[in-house]
Order: C-alpha cells, then sequence, then structure tokens
C-alpha cells in the first residue's frame, strides 16, 4: 500500500514536469513511475495469495504467487527500459532540447527523498518476512535513486553546461540500468519456480544444527527449496533396524519439532530407512556425481 500510494503520487508530479521541461529523462523516470505502480499492484495481490494458507488445491501452500508476482514485475520493468530506450534513441537523433531544468530538477529532488523513505520501509518489511515480491520491488524503488539522479545530471548538463544531447544520452543510460535491474531481479523469482535449492550458507546452517541430534547421525539424501516465505527441508535417516515404528516415529517427530522451532516457516519431512539402507535414487544420484567430478 505504501509503495502504490507513492508510486501515484510521484506519477502525477512528473507528469506535469515532463510536460513542463519536454524532458527526455523525465519521460523515462515518468514511464518507469508508471510501471512502479502497475508492479505494486502486481506485489500485493501476488503478497496477499501467497499469505493464504494451504488447501485442498495447493497442499503445499500458495507461496510461489510471491515468485510469479516478482517475475511479472521482471517482465514489467524490461518493457519500461525497452521503451525508454528507443525514444531516447529517437531524440538523440533529432537533437531535440530541454527547457525549465530547475522544475525538473526539484521535482526529481522530490521523487529521491519520498523513494529513499519507501526502501527504508521496505527494507525492514523484507528483514521481517523475506517476502521476494516485496525485495523485487524494493531493488526496482532502489534503482530509481540512481535513475533520479541521472535525470538531474542530465538537465543540468543540457541546459546550464550547453551540451545539447544530454538529457537523451542519459535516458539511454537509465534504459540500459532498468535492463540490467531486470535481469538481476529475475535470478531469486526463477529460483523460487525452478525449487532451486537453498543457498549453500542456509544450507549449511541447517546441516550445522542436525549435527546436534544422535538420532539423525544417518542422515542422508538431503532436499531443499523455497516457495515465498516459506522453506521445505526432506531428509533420509538410518535408523536401527530393531527399532519399532513407534520409537522411530516418537524420535523423529520430537527432532522435527525442535529443528522447526529454531528454523521458522520451514516444513521438515524426515524419511527413515533402516541401517544401511540405500535407496535407488541416492544410488543414481552418486553415479551422476562420480562421473561429473
Amino acid at each position: 500500500m505504501a509503495s502504490i500510494s507513492m508510486a501515484i503520487f510521484l506519477i502525477v508530479l512528473k507528469t506535469w514536469a515532463s510536460i513542463e521541461t519536454s524532458s527526455m529523462a523525465m519521460l523515462g523516470s515518468l514511464a518507469d513511475s508508471g510501471l512502479d505502480l502497475l508492479a505494486s499492484l502486481v506485489v500485493l495481490a501476488g503478497v496477499r495469495i501467497a499469505a493464504q494458507p494451504a488447501d485442498d488445491d495447493h497442499r503445499f501452500g500458495h507461496g510461489k504467487a510471491e515468485a510469479l508476482a516478482a517475475l511479472v514485475q521482471v517482465i514489467l520493468i524490461t518493457l519500461s527500459g525497452l521503451f525508454i530506450g528507443y525514444r531516447s534513441i529517437q531524440r538523440l537523433l533529432a537533437g531535440a532540447e530541454t527547457q525549465d531544468a530547475e522544475l525538473g530538477i526539484g521535482v526529481s529532488l522530490v521523487a529521491i527523498v519520498f523513494t529513499i523513505a519507501l526502501i527504508t520501509y521496505q527494507r525492514h518489511v523484507v528483514r521481517r518476512t523475506g517476502s521476494v515480491a516485496i525485495s523485487t520491488d524494493r531493488l526496482h524503488y532502489a534503482s530509481d535513486l540512481a535513475l533520479n539522479g541521472s535525470v538531474i545530471v542530465a538537465l543540468a548538463l543540457e541546459q546550464f553546461a550547453g551540451l545539447t544531447g544530454a538529457d537523451a544520452f542519459f535516458g539511454v543510460l537509465i534504459a540500459l540500468w532498468l535492463l540490467w535491474g531486470a535481469w538481476q531481479a529475475s535470478s531469486h523469482s526463477l529460483d523460487q519456480l525452478m525449487d532451486r535449492e537453498w543457498p549453500s550458507e542456509q544450507r549449511e546452517r541447517f546441516l550445522a544444527a542436525t549435527k546436534e541430534y544422535p538420532e539423525l547421525a544417518g542422515l542422508h539424501d538431503l532436499r531443499t527449496r523455497t516457495s515465498g516465505t516459506h522453506h521445505f527441508a526432506q531428509f533420509h535417516v538410518w535408523v536401527p533396524g530393531d527399532w519399532t515404528v513407534q520409537q522411530a516415529h516418537d524420535s523423529m517427530d520430537r527432532v522435527e519439532e525442535e529443528l522447526r522451532a529454531r528454523f521458522p516457516a520451514t516444513e521438515i519431512l524426515i524419511h527413515l530407512d533402516p541401517e544401511g539402507h540405500t535407496d535407488r535414487e541416492t544410488l543414481l544420484s552418486s553415479e551422476i556425481t562420480e562421473k561429473a567430478s
């Protein structure tokens, strides 16, 4: 809601400034704010859907809605970059000039102040929730700081330093910046959609915690993934062959409960194997690893 409110405010402000200054860089900034609004609406929908509990049709929850929302943002950022780049090159070739630089600079300074306030709040939200959609939204708004700063530089160079074409040139740089940001933002959402393993640091932290439980000494075939703000870890454990089902069940239930307390928002699934037993999948995985090495 904070992102949407700020985007609407900046769209109104930049529309006025764009008309008055005829600045290509300001037009690019306006287009970016328009896409900010669309992206934030997508994020709002994605976060709301992802927050819904698991149901009969989605037994693993709705967390991937966040990754889908982030991917839509990436598409919008890419389209914005391509449009701004195209218009900037056209203006550069035509040799068009800007006017009323003071207004454009003032509007950009206002936008910078509001953007800093928003990304500071978003950083706090991401730290508390781990939301990939809001993290991508924050990355987009963080790039807006450079974008608004470049508008100030472009207008100053063109009107005060007399460098004709500086505005259009900075428009091209802004477009390249947006495309680079889209490329970076796409990796995280694609990782979730493709069920990529946890980052090595998170995975090692989890494995280090499991070593504190003697019952998990035979842990193998660990698999992990993340969906929205929810994490999943599943693995096999060797247990003594003479254990009863009740013994194994009670022992692993206790371990699961303690691990979930240490790793909030993580669903843990333990599969029991008789001591020394190796699944065919584990053998195939080992063979692939050996061939690769």
